[in-house]
């Protein structure tokens, strides 16, 4: 089958286990995405989404950050690999740093995120915790554009759903559940626009 012309180009950022990389992923695989992921960066290169990665035969480059003096020095070197892949969207899938103008400004409105929280509500990464501790009665996911703060930008889209009680774990698969979904749904309408 050969590479559809309407195809765009992804990379994935990813900092661990990688299941809205893998949602992504298949999505690409199954066409449900006019899209292909042509890059998977990761700044742990022992996490499981490099696994995830090459079992998709994904280009992938695993970094440590402590082996670079500066972000601006890793963050070079991730936008040579983008540029080399002619990257249109960049999707943040649990990647646990905040991106630099290195990047920002190269990719201006072509960074998004996911985020297990209703914006701007429960930044950060423990936004699930919190939100239980909180006693929150619903919870949600928010998928937006990145600036340089944290969980900050415009946000695109948001699902919500109620639940009143308070076991985490219950809540996390339950926003996996949602991420899942709503972010394909989310990179779908993005690379499609004119």
């Amino acid at each position: 089958m050969g590479l559809n012309t309407q195809q765009k180009n992804i990379a994935v950022f990813a900092s661990g286990n990688g299941s809205n990389f893998e949602a992504i992923a298949g999505a690409c695989e199954r066409g449900e995405l006019a899209a292909r992921v042509a890059l998977m960066v990761c700044d742990h290169p022992d996490a499981y989404v490099v696994q995830r990665a090459a079992h998709h035969g994904v280009q992938t480059f695993a970094f440590d950050p402590k082996n670079y003096n500066t972000k601006a020095d890793y963050e070079a070197q991730i936008l040579q690999l983008l540029d080399a892949q002619n990257i249109d969207l960049v999707c943040l899938a649990g990647y646990m740093r905040l991106i630099s103008k290195v990047l920002l400004d190269q990719y201006e409105g072509r960074i998004i995120n996911i985020h297990p929280s209703l914006l701007p509500a429960f930044k950060g990464a423990h936004a699930i915790e919190q939100a239980v501790d909180y006693g929150v009665k619903v919870f949600g996911v928010t998928v937006h554009f990145i600036d340089s703060t944290m969980d900050g930008g415009r946000i695109i889209a948001q699902r919500a759903f109620a639940y009143e009680g308070s076991d985490a774990s219950e809540v996390e698969r339950r926003i996996h559940e949602i991420e899942h979904k709503l972010y394909i749904d989310v990179i779908q309408q993005i690379i499609t626009q004119k």
